[in-house]
């Protein structure tokens, strides 16, 4: 096989950039004879994630790996006032760019052999909107998706529904019925499907990414065999591309790279609080960039937390303001927002903390428990370093990844999986402190089910991407599809 030069596009979201630059690392290393190139679409909602990929452009990368920002497009962002049509127009106002390099990467392979050839596009699931592109190329591109197997036979089954039962998806918001869907083993209640479906504008996105799936050459999926064994087998139906899965991909413990220097001080006093506690012995709580709480469940949370008595390490984010569709901050005091006398009376045993370094986190001994907004991303990081995860989902796919994992497959447990809350407002559903007492009491007991079911997969986890493991070899196979017709 010649060089060959793969384009990933990831979503402008935090965790579907990490994910697929990390794919981007693990083609040019499996294959030398492999380059990558990823473009970063610049986010408009998530400050801390336009750091992040500014920070990717100038940290040191494996060879024949590039990461390119695109041009940040502000007048989109004042130009459109949907949730969902500003992805929209980002993408189209985006192609001029990354058709103007991928066209650099043809005349100079044109002009000299030896240069890389394009094989091919991997676009995240929800940036298929280029796919114009690779066929005008006339190169395959394939589907990259930073949820799970489940997540992509839901969105198969949910969109047949629609389209060929004539199903109104967004009834399903309030619904006591209960759907049986083939990627499941279990059947799901109707309201813990992905959120997209219960609106009408954020379904017709959900449809059109989701009719598109059937067109791409094939679909990379952030899982591994093990793990989701009965999902990805309903997903060898004859109707769905060839599904590939590479995971688990999470970011690297020590890629810190991407720390603020207002940050690296906190970093080092959070791991040295760590290191001063005993194994298993730390339950951390951790919802994502983009959860926080109001006052109200800030205190349940913290009554629960002093009566478990047990060491706590929780990242605490205030909300933004005013409605503001802004990712939360952190605070400057937290006496305004906790308890009376909780700071003091918990000294010994917790520590609540703004961002969080959540990888190297959960990669340390002393975690034991992990309370989780249940993102696809924590999800895995869960899963690789072994911690048993207590559910509080948010948003999005949390509910149905929550269910997954609790139900499908006993590696967590509930705290309150039907939790809705509005992506960028909050909800006066409260989570009273004896549920999440509860739910604290069962995901740190010592022996537990759970807690052997999730070391177990962890000691699977860590083999399925070497020589031998099962996405290894899915890995490999991709690498051959991708350039079987170069040589």
């Amino acid at each position: 096989m010649k060089k060959a030069e793969v384009v990933l596009i990831p979503l402008p979201a935090m965790g579907h950039i990490v994910a697929l630059v990390e794919v981007a690392k693990l083609l040019v290393q499996r294959d030398d004879r492999l380059s990558t190139t990823v473009f970063v679409m610049h986010p408009t909602l998530d400050p801390s994630t336009t750091k992040y990929t500014e920070t990717l452009a100038v940290s040191t990368l494996p060879d024949r790996m590039r990461v390119i920002n695109l041009p940040n497009l502000e007048s989109i962002t004042s130009a459109t006032k949907g949730r969902h049509s500003w992805l929209t127009c980002l993408i189209e106002g985006q192609k001029s760019h990354v058709k103007e390099y991928v066209s650099k990467i043809r005349t100079q392979y044109e002009l000299n052999p030896d240069s890389p050839r394009l094989a091919g596009f991997i676009f995240d699931t929800f940036a298929t909107g280029m796919k114009d592109m690779p066929n005008e190329f006339g190169v395959p591109w394939y589907v990259f998706s930073a949820s799970g197997a489940a997540f992509i036979g839901s969105m198969m089954h949910l969109t047949a529904l629609h389209d060929e039962q004539g199903v109104d998806l967004t009834e399903l918001k309030n619904s006591e019925d209960e759907l049986e869907i083939p990627c499941l083993a279990n059947p799901i209640p109707a309201k813990l499907v992905p959120s997209s479906v219960f609106e009408k504008d954020s379904l017709t996105i959900f449809l059109e990414h989701a009719r598109i799936l059937t067109e791409a050459r094939g679909i990379l999926i952030n899982t591994f065999l093990e793990f989701e064994s009965y999902a990805i087998n309903s997903l060898s139906d004859g109707k769905t591309p060839p599904v590939y899965p590479v995971g688990p991909i999470v970011k690297h413990v020590g890629g810190g790279g991407d720390l603020r220097s207002d940050e690296s001080n906190n970093y080092r006093d959070i791991m040295e609080w760590l290191d001063d506690q005993p194994p298993s012995s730390v339950m951390f709580l951790c919802f994502g960039s983009w959860g926080s709480f109001k006052e109200k469940q800030v205190k349940e949370i913290a009554i629960a937390l002093e009566h478990s008595g047990h060491r706590f390490l929780w990242s605490l984010r205030k909300p933004s303001q005013n409605g503001k569709k802004q990712s939360p901050s952190d605070y400057e005091d937290f006496q305004g927002i906790l308890p009376e006398g909780f700071l003091d009376r918990t000294a010994m045993i917790g520590k609540v903390i703004g961002w969080a370094p959540q990888v190297e986190i959960l990669s340390h001994s002393a975690v034991g428990g992990f309370a989780s907004h249940c993102g696809w991303n924590s999800t895995l990081e869960s899963v690789r370093f072994g911690v048993p995860v207590a559910t509080w989902p948010l948003y999005a796919e949390q509910q149905f990844n929550a269910f997954q994992m609790v139900i499908e497959l006993g590696l967590a447990v509930e705290i309150k999986m039907e939790y809705w809350k509005d992506f960028y407002g909050d909800t006066e559903i409260i989570v009273s402190s004896d549920d999440i007492l509860k739910a604290i009491k069962s995901v740190m007991e010592e022996d537990s089910e759970v807690r052997k079911k999730v070391m177990e997969m962890s000691r699977i986890s860590e083999k399925t991407l070497v020589d031998g493991g099962s996405s290894f070899s899915s890995l490999g196979r991709l690498i051959e599809d991708m350039t079987e017709n170069m040589s």
